[in-house]
């Protein structure tokens, strides 16, 4: 995972979080499981919440999310991100 360049990941993190904000850590983790195509690896769902910590945890240290009281909710530079993200499909 990069660490200064938003990633699809991070991407898709983060419009889970600024559509649901704010969200618990916990309950992104089953976001990503719900949009992510299903697999029949019994792993899989352990790594995706494993995932959705370290993304989280990357996008709060870079300003895109806030946390308070175990909740994340996007700043203004993580709206902005998505908002020019959604203008360059």
């Amino acid at each position: 995972m990069s660490e200064g360049y938003p990633t699809a990941a991070k991407k898709e993190a983060l419009r889970i979080v600024c559509d649901t904000e704010p969200i618990p850590i916990d309950r992104l983790a089953d976001e990503l499981l719900a949009t992510r195509r299903p697999s029949s690896n019994p792993g899989y769902p352990r790594a995706i919440t494993r995932m959705a910590g370290t993304l989280a945890w990357r996008l709060h240290a870079q300003g895109f999310i806030a946390e308070a009281a175990g909740r994340s909710e996007s700043t203004a530079d993580g709206r902005d991100l998505i908002a020019s993200a959604g203008r360059d499909k």
